[in-house]
């Protein structure tokens, strides 16, 4: 049962960069791998790609959370779904680093991806519609690997009238 949730970086890329690479979290680096650029400078690399974004914003990178219920999940096949969902978000146009974190009481990835592509420089979109991609996308691999999946309930803040 994965959960997803997205966020803007706007301002604090290579600290964002370096919370998910730190070292205690991701078994001693072990657990990071990227597409696009080094995990060591991403910062710099998406630094050279985000000056050639078509559209205006604030934006530098997204950052991705896949949260996995505690012990439904190893961390290399966490790790290896991390890589099929980033793969599946930037479809292969944006740089992007992916961290597992092992130190909490349930596995989850990390993904911060570059706003702007590297192959038109087009800014990533993000809203309503790109989110509930993402989260079908990561419910399509938690079946496809045998995990479970959180259905969606009507009313799910707080009791319905009828309770």
């Amino acid at each position: 049962m994965a959960v997803t949730k997205i966020k803007p970086v706007k301002s604090t890329l290579s600290k964002a960069l370096d919370y998910i690479e730190n070292p205690d979290k991701t078994d001693g680096k072990m657990l990071i791998s990227s597409f696009g650029c080094s995990y060591e400078t991403a910062d710099i690399e998406f630094g050279y790609t985000l000056p050639q974004a078509q559209e205006k914003g604030n934006n530098l990178a997204f950052h991705l959370i896949q949260s996995f219920a505690p012990g439904e999940v190893d961390y290399e096949k966490a790790h290896e779904i991390g890589r099929q969902l980033a793969d599946a978000v930037t479809k292969g146009q944006h740089e992007y680093v992916l961290t597992t974190h092992i130190d909490k009481g349930h596995i989850h990835n990390h993904i911060i991806f570059c706003a702007v592509n590297f192959v038109d420089h087009h800014k990533y979109v993000s809203n309503k519609r790109t989110y509930y991609g993402i989260r079908n996308m990561s419910d399509k691999l938690c079946r496809d690997n045998g995990l479970s999946v959180v259905v969606p309930g009507k009313g799910s803040k707080g009791k319905s009238y009828a309770e």
